[in-house]
C-alpha cells in the first residue's frame, strides 16, 4: 500500500476512537486538522496530541459556515463525526438523525467546494443491515427497524450518509467512498462499547452485565485493521464511488462467548450477570469482506484473544496510571 505523505486530512470527528486512532498513521508525514465538538476526547491521551503537524478546531458540523472555513486546503477527508452509540442514540433520537444526516450533508457540500479534494471518506454503519445480517456484502439489502423503536434512527440516519455520498459521487464527481465498520474495539475506545465495558469490569472482577440471553452474535473487528481498511480506501483509486464492510469474519462468538473468553484470557474473577433486555438488539451480524479484500486488499489479521489482551494491557496500564 502507498503511504499517504505530504497531505492535508481533514478528520471530523477526529477526536474520536477510530479517528483519533487513524491519526496516529497518518500525523508524521501529514498536515493533520481535527474538526470536532470534543463530546468525546481519546484524542488527548495520544501521544501524538501536541504533534507540530496536528491542527485542532472545535467545531459542529451543523455549522455549515464554520466548517467549509476550516476545512480550506484540504486533500483528504475523513468524515467520522456522528452521534453513535445505543445509550446516546436512544436518549436523543432527534439530535442522532439532525447531526448524522444534516451535518453530513454539511461535510458533503463543503468538500465539494474545495479546489483539490482527492478523497473523502464517510463512516456508515453494520446496523444498516438490520437485526439479521448473516455474511451480508455490499449489495444486501438494508432493513430499516420499526418507526418507534429509537435504536433505528441511527441506522437511518447512517443509511441517509451512504446515499449522500454516492449522489455528491455520480453527480458532482465528488471522489467519495463509504465505509461500514463492524463492531470495532481496542484501546482508546471511549463511550459506549461492549467489549470495552466487558474488560473493564473484568479486570476490577466485577461482574460482566449481558443484556438479554447473551446468544447475540458478533464478528469483532481490532481497531489497527479498522484503521488499516480506511487507509487501503484512501489510496486505492478503484474504492471510488463504492462502499465497504471492513469487518473481521474469523472472530464470530456469542455476546455470553465474549464474555467468556475476557476472563478467561485476562485471567479474571469476574462472574456473568444477566440483566433485562432495555432495546432493540442485534442478533446476528457477520460480515462478507470479499469486496474489501478484491478491491482495496484489505483482509483483517488480528485474533479475537490477541485484540483482547491488547486491550486489556491498555487499560490496565491507564487504570495503574
Amino acid at each position: 500500500m502507498v503511504p499517504i505523505q505530504g497531505e492535508h486530512v481533514f478528520v471530523t470527528g477526529g477526536a474520536g476512537f477510530i479517528g483519533s486512532t487513524l491519526i496516529g498513521k497518518l500525523i508524521h508525514h501529514n498536515k493533520v486538522t481535527v474538526y470536532d465538538n470534543f463530546s468525546r476526547n481519546a484524542l488527548k491521551d495520544k501521544d501524538y496530541f501536541n504533534h507540530p503537524n496536528l491542527t485542532i478546531i472545535q467545531g459542529d458540523i451543523l455549522d455549515f459556515d464554520y466548517l467549509r472555513r476550516s476545512m480550506q486546503g484540504a486533500t483528504y477527508i475523513i468524515h467520522a463525526a456522528a452521534v453513535a452509540g445505543i445509550e446516546s442514540v436512544i436518549r436523543s433520537p432527534v439530535a442522532t438523525m439532525r447531526v448524522n444526516m444534516v451535518g453530513s450533508y454539511h461535510v458533503l457540500e463543503a468538500a465539494a467546494t474545495l479546489a483539490n479534494c482527492k478523497r473523502i471518506v464517510c463512516f456508515s454503519t453494520s446496523e444498516v443491515f438490520g437485526q439479521i445480517a448473516f455474511r451480508s456484502d455490499e449489495t444486501s439489502p438494508a432493513v430499516m427497524g420499526a418507526v418507534g423503536e429509537a435504536r433505528w434512527t441511527y441506522a437511518v440516519s447512517k443509511l441517509t450518509v451512504e446515499h449522500l455520498a454516492y449522489a455528491y459521487f455520480k453527480e458532482r464527481r465528488l471522489p467519495a467512498v463509504t465505509v461500514r465498520p463492524f463492531n470495532v474495539y481496542g484501546p482508546g475506545q471511549v463511550g459506549e462499547g461492549a467489549l470495552r465495558a466487558f474488560i473493564l469490569q473484568a479486570l476490577e472482577n466485577k461482574p460482566l452485565h449481558i443484556h438479554g440471553d447473551g446468544v447475540q452474535i458478533r464478528a469483532w473487528c481490532y481497531i489497527d485493521d479498522m484503521v488499516d481498511g480506511i487507509l487501503h480506501t484512501m489510496v486505492k483509486d478503484e474504492a471510488i464511488g463504492e462502499s465497504f464492510n471492513i469487518g473481521n469474519q474469523q472472530t464470530v462468538t456469542t455476546i455470553y462467548g465474549l464474555a467468556s473468553t475476557i476472563i478467561r484470557v485476562i485471567r479474571s474473577k469476574s462472574t456473568i450477570a444477566f440483566l433485562e433486555e432495555d432495546s432493540a438488539d442485534i442478533e446476528l451480524r457477520i460480515p462478507n469482506v470479499e469486496k474489501a479484500k478484491k478491491i482495496l486488499g484489505f483482509e483483517a489479521k488480528i485474533g479475537l484473544e490477541e485484540g483482547i489482551q491488547r486491550t486489556a494491557q491498555y487499560y490496565q496500564s491507564k487504570m495503574q496510571g
